[in-house]
């Protein structure tokens, strides 16, 4: 596939109602792992030029990493939407280049190790030497300074020091992983905010800045409840389970061909439920009928909504309670097949196509904000680059010509 210029980068940002809303901004992406690339990822799909530095292939220690090959799904949901360029950020010559590139753009975005930016000589000072406009996004494992600023960091660490193993699995189990790498995510989600907040910031001040958020840091945010929970009523939040932490009955229910999700607390809920499910005696029981009682008496109520909700089929359960008249929360509890499957993530699109020169079409997990006057494109803009796909055209926009640009990939500078 040929490179691609920038105008016909800026070409496929368009929409059906005009460009993608971020199409004006230009963003240098030196992140690896996930954490730094979800944070891309909201950026470039969204329309940001996306400019996805790597080094050389014959110095490249990192072949997708702990994401995978290249071609794999997680690397391919991941980097989509950005032109590749190689770089060796080690060499006077490549941060020549970087600083050139620094010049004309309005992000930069890494994932280092705290110090490794430092070391390099490009961290935020020297960059902003270069463009005070520019706004630097960091992502360390926790925070960028502190007892810990110089340690490794990955999800699961991240996890356990932020507490979500603790609340998380059946009472007594012990700690519990979550399913999926949530410090990373949501520190990469709260790294794009942070990035827009300060193009936001700079329309005012024009001036750019330095954000960063850790794992760490979106972790203990991401416990929200449970850590107020602690912070206002000293209360240490346990593992509850399938159960909800205070709101009851919420939870996960036996049917006669699986199980199903309910939420029928507080007292009109549960008044409904009640009624619904042929269940009315519990709501003249006392130890049933305040919220109180059915606190302190959860496992015996549990126990006989379970005998009543076992007799009937799970669909039965959804469709009932999920009526007008009845209205309380009840969800299937689906495989990932199914997931996309289902009616209603159809006709959200949470997956969209996107057409890789090698790969063929293949779908991927699609945004989850929509904008009415500039959705998200149907289809994704651009696959994942091939290592350096975009480097002779990114090169030659900068200005250079081709013995120059033949002479920097001779020595791995490019």
């Amino acid at each position: 596939m040929a490179p691609e210029t920038l105008a016909e980068l800026r070409d496929r940002s368009m929409t059906g109602n005009g460009r993608l809303p971020l199409s004006r901004f230009k963003v240098l992406d030196l992140t690896a792992h996930r954490a730094g690339p979800t944070c891309v990822r909201q950026l470039a799909d969204w329309g940001a030029d996306v400019i996805k530095i790597e080094a050389p292939n014959r110095i490249n220690k990192d072949k997708g990493g702990i994401i995978g090959a290249r071609h794999g799904f997680d690397f391919q949901n991941l980097h989509r939407n950005k032109r590749g360029l190689t770089l060796n950020l080690k060499s006077d010559e490549g941060k020549e280049v970087f600083f050139k590139l620094v010049e004309q753009s309005d992000v930069i975005v890494e994932n280092y190790r705290s110090a490794v930016k430092h070391r390099l000589g490009i961290d935020y000072e020297p960059c902003a030497k270069v463009n005070s406009r520019i706004i630097y996004a960091s992502i360390a494992g926790f925070g960028q300074d502190g007892p810990y600023g110089k340690r490794p960091g990955v999800d699961q660490i991240a996890q356990g020091l932020g507490g979500l193993m603790s609340v998380t699995g059946m009472p007594g189990q012990g700690p519990v992983r979550v399913g999926i790498p949530i410090c990373d995510l949501t520190a990469g989600m709260f790294l794009a905010q942070a990035v827009l907040i300060a193009l936001l910031d700079r329309e005012v001040t024009g001036e750019g800045q330095w954000v960063h958020t850790s794992l760490l840091e979106a972790m203990i945010q991401m416990m929200d409840f449970q850590a107020s929970r602690y912070l206002v009523k000293g209360d240490v939040p346990k593992q509850a389970g399938n159960n909800h932490p205070t709101s009851i009955p919420t939870g996960v229910f036996e049917t006669a061909d699986g199980h199903i999700n309910i939420a029928a607390s507080g007292q009109t809920l549960f008044q409904r439920f009640c009624k619904a499910a042929e269940l009315d005696h519990l709501l003249e029981d006392s130890k049933f009928k305040e919220s109180e009682g059915r606190s302190k008496n959860r496992d015996e109520l549990n126990g006989l909504i379970n005998d009543r909700i076992r007799q009937k089929a799970s669909q039965y359960w959804v469709d009932l309670l999920n009526t007008d008249e009845v209205g309380v929360p009840c969800g299937p509890i689906y495989a990932v097949d199914q997931v996309f499957a289902d009616p209603q993530v159809e006709h959200l699109k949470m997956s969209k196509t996107q057409r890789h020169p090698t790969l063929g079409d293949i779908k991927l997990v699609g945004q989850a904000i929509n904008l009415t006057n500039t959705p998200e494109p149907e289809e994704f803009r651009m696959p994942v680059p091939e290592l350096g796909e975009h480097t002779d055209s990114i090169l030659t926009d900068l200005g250079y010509d081709a013995d120059r640009i033949a002479d920097l990939k001779s020595r791995d500078v490019v």
